[in-house]
């Protein structure tokens, strides 16, 4: 079985759980939470199947513990964040109900007993089930059963795509005309996705080398700039960039429902900002590989984009089925950077830079000796030499 679909083994086994108080924040978008979630403070989401990259934004907020109204595993597929927050030792209380979010306020203080929630007054405000390993372990045993059912559920979501874009996608047709020139370039699209970091850094001889055309799909442009990169074109909702991203230079392309409507435009047109609009049934990692393909790009290199089918479904969304046929489209362009963080060590040592420095030093001392300034310089050298002998002779006669 891929060790994507086993429950992670560093899972510590934990015993009675003990109370947790903090200051609450709470959203039904996860991603959304995590931008004003602070180190200590009690998350509360709305979550079904929790994915692996809203698990790790929350470890890296730093939440004291997660509250999901919702169910963590629904059984759909062996998701895998609720197993990254309990490695990471985060508690999770799971499927609280929905009216958590009418009983409290974002900034109240709650204490977690096991699986109840308790307000400041003493009174049990809501109740979910207090994660283990071994529930867990038994939910993930479940959805694993129904993987299958998951798995004609996508393909048959591929055919369906395959209908609606089919023109989009075997030929172009409805992909906008943009400024930035793409023929002939190498083109890298960043998701901000799994292990977008670490393949960014691995990436960064080849981004200095090569200079590819830099596009940030949503959040993927501030991974961008948090980089030290400047992203030449941003395309997506535009749901999950920020501001000041957004206002950098780069030519923005909202992706558009297939209808035509694009939410993400109202928020470009406050920011007195002008966007393409590029309607696509897909995702927006899918459009930005395909307007890199018809436009010509000679290479496209991918960093935080889905490639597996626990991925797939690991994003949530019927819709990643458009990402399968997209990549066969791209075809041999393609280039996944996932992975060479993990694949790529640099082979220099320590030992080979003393070396390499002292070998430098050396061939400049041997250089001087042939120059007259040289020449002198080193007879002053031996003469101090010479006396410096002399003076430890004398000292110990």
């Amino acid at each position: 079985m891929d060790a994507e679909m086993r429950l992670p083994t560093m899972l510590r086994k934990r015993g009675t759980p003990t109370e947790i108080g903090g200051v609450v924040r709470l959203d039904r978008r996860t991603k959304t939470l995590t931008k004003r979630l602070r180190p200590g403070e009690i998350a509360i989401i709305h979550h079904s199947d929790l994915d692996r990259v809203s698990a790790e934004a929350l470890v890296e907020a730093g939440a004291a513990a997660v509250v999901n109204a919702v169910s963590s595993v629904s059984g759909r597929y062996p998701n895998l964040g609720p197993g990254i927050l309990l490695e990471a030792g985060i508690p999770l209380i799971d499927n609280v109900g929905d009216h958590v979010f009418a009983r409290i306020q974002e900034g109240d203080r709650l204490t977690l007993d096991g699986g109840k929630l308790i307000d400041a007054s003493g009174h049990v405000i809501a109740e979910g089930t207090f994660y283990t390993t071994e529930i867990l372990e038994d939910h993930l045993e479940y959805a694993r059963n129904g993987l299958s059912d998951q798995i004609e559920a996508f393909a048959d979501n591929t055919m369906t795509y395959l209908r609606v874009e089919k023109e989009l996608l075997l030929e172009g047709v409805g992909v906008p005309d943009v400024v930035t020139p793409f023929e002939g370039r190498h083109v890298l699209i960043v998701v901000r996705g799994y292990d977008y970091r670490h393949d960014l850094a691995a990436l960064r001889p080849y981004i200095s080398e090569y200079r590819p055309l830099l596009m940030g799909v949503d959040g993927g442009a501030d991974a961008l700039i948090e980089a030290g990169y400047q992203p030449d074109m941003i395309i997506g909702d535009m749901d999950s960039c920020s501001d000041e991203t957004l206002r950098s230079g780069a030519e923005l392309v909202v992706h558009a429902y297939h209808d035509g409507r694009a939410p993400g435009l109202e928020r470009i047109e406050k920011l007195g900002l002008q966007a393409v609009v590029f309607p696509a049934l897909g995702t927006s990692e899918d459009a930005a590989m395909l307007l890199a393909d018809s436009k010509g790009a000679s290479l496209i290199v991918a960093v935080g984009t889905h490639a597996s089918l626990v991925e797939f479904l690991d994003k949530g969304r019927a819709g990643m089925a458009s990402t399968f046929l997209t990549r066969l489209r791209v075809g041999p362009k393609l280039v996944d950077a996932k992975g060479v963080s993990r694949i790529y060590r640099s082979q220099i040592k320590t030992w080979h830079l003393i070396l390499f420095i002292l070998s430098g030093i050396i061939a400049l001392l041997t250089a001087l000796l042939f120059t007259d300034v040289g020449w002198a310089f080193g007879n002053v050298i031996a003469a101090r030499i010479r006396d410096l002998i002399y003076w430890i002779k004398e000292l110990f006669t």
